[in-house]
């Protein structure tokens, strides 16, 4: 098994402790890293409060820079990619209840920000 590069390893960090806030705030883990056709999922998750399925998407600095934050990654092109995987999850699974993308960035060891069901484009 090949050893990460640095740039997954803070890819993976940051999944990790995006899955525990996520847990922490009493989100249901369903999983991670979830392929679907060429795209991924970094985490499904369950958000009790609002009786929705999370797709989320983790996007992470290994420093707190105000002038390269993580949320600068989530391209249209990125955003298309997340909506795609999710349809594709969804019509998998027969699944008909509601579900929504979200982005958490992670910067500097600790989630920066949540955002709940981000806009997606329809371009």
């Amino acid at each position: 098994m090949e050893k990460d590069t640095p740039r997954i390893a803070v890819a993976r960090t940051g999944e990790r402790m995006a899955e525990e806030y996520l847990r922490s705030i009493g989100y249901r883990i369903y999983g991670r890293n979830i392929r679907v056709g060429r795209d991924e999922i970094d985490l499904i998750a369950y958000d009790p409060s609002e009786k929705v399925i999370v797709f989320a998407e983790v996007k992470t600095r290994s420093k707190n820079d105000p002038d390269f934050r993580p949320e600068l990654s989530l391209t249209t092109e990125k955003k298309r990619r997340m909506q795609r995987a999710a349809e594709m999850w969804v019509s998998a699974q027969d699944f008909s209840d509601s579900y929504r993308i979200d982005a958490l960035c992670v910067a500097g060891g600790e989630v920066t920000e949540h955002m709940k069901q981000i806009e997606l484009t329809t371009e």
